[in-house]
């Protein structure tokens, strides 16, 4: 007997859904264990990563909590008790706390006035590329102020002259040793630029910024900044 219309239809259905099953079950028999092998590797990664974060975490409260150890013994004035807290974070694989032990054992040093044992490590700090360039500009200058006697004026000009720009966040702490050395060359000129520059800088502190203004003054040349809405004529 001859199939109508509809049961035709309904016959081919029934093939299309049984092969869809046929083909579903194939691919599940090739790729179900690939499947479910790397949704497995999946979780156990992310499972590694998170515990991984924790551990990092935990690290660096404890690391957090050995600084402010040292600080404790420092506050006491007990620089042998802050001696090993801080020699143990020198060596710390997270850059924030590494730089901070290393810039206070550096301190420590220049309290005892060895300033070449304080230039080295604030040397070191400079030279350490993982830590942000803020804090690397700023032990360069630490660095230039613990070693200044014994630089070269040209030395001392070389090494700073990149940071002593309008903006920069250390221009008042490095413009003042560049102009200090070129005072030391002779070159007064200079100096009072320098120190102007600092002067209009509304970025420097304020106490950097008046004694820029004295500085420049004496050598001839006013930097004064007038107050927001007064012009100087």
């Amino acid at each position: 007997m001859a199939l109508t219309p509809q049961n035709n239809e309904a016959f081919l259905r029934e093939v299309d859904e049984e092969l869809r099953r046929d083909q579903a079950l194939a691919l599940w028999k090739r790729w179900g264990r690939v499947a479910i092998v790397a949704i497995i590797v999946a979780l156990a990664a992310f499972a590694a990563y998170l515990f991984w974060r924790h551990q990092q975490n935990v690290a660096a409260e404890r690391e957090g909590e050995r600084l402010q150890v040292a600080y404790d013994y420092l506050a006491a004035q007990d620089t042998a008790g802050a001696s090993k807290p801080l020699a143990e974070l020198a060596g710390s694989k997270h850059d924030g706390y590494r730089a901070l032990a290393a810039f206070t054992q550096a301190d420590i040093l220049l309290v005892k006035n060895d300033l070449k044992g304080a230039a080295a490590k604030f040397g070191g700090i400079a030279g350490d590329t993982t830590v942000a360039q803020p804090f690397r500009d700023l032990a360069l200058i630490r660095q230039t102020s613990a070693e200044f006697d014994t630089l070269a004026p040209d030395a001392v000009v070389n090494r700073l002259k990149p940071l002593v720009v309008p903006g920069n966040p250390w221009l008042g702490s490095a413009g003042e040793l560049v102009a200090a050395a070129y005072l030391k060359q002779g070159r007064r000129d200079l100096a009072a630029q320098t120190f102007s520059l600092i002067a209009r800088d509304e970025g420097v502190p304020p106490s950097l910024r008046q004694r820029a203004v004295q500085m420049a003054s004496a050598m001839g040349v006013d930097a004064a900044v007038p107050a927001k809405g007064v012009t100087k004529q």
